[in-house]
């Protein structure tokens, strides 16, 4: 490549702006009693999955990383995941 020029050419993947899902749906509820709904944003390994993969919005996030802290602590959550051996 010569300087100046930067790799032109088209983006193959388009990525899709992600929505949040408790903005959109007002009958979801972010509660640390609700195990289920909270076990979709941590991974296998038990950490909290950010936003910017989610597409939860900040406010959002900052409810759910309590919650899911709160849910750890009286053991509805794990802190860590399945050991891997």
């Amino acid at each position: 490549m010569y300087r100046g020029q930067r790799g032109g050419g088209k983006n193959k993947f388009f990525q899709r702006r992600k929505i949040c899902r408790f903005c959109v749906d007002d009958g979801m509820e972010i509660n640390y009693k609700n195990p289920k709904a909270l076990k979709q944003f941590i991974t296998e390994r038990g950490k909290i999955i950010p936003r910017r993969i989610t597409g939860t919005c900040a406010k959002h996030q900052r409810k759910l990383s309590i919650a899911i802290k709160q849910s750890r602590q009286i053991a509805l959550l794990p802190f860590v995941g399945k050991p891997l051996y």
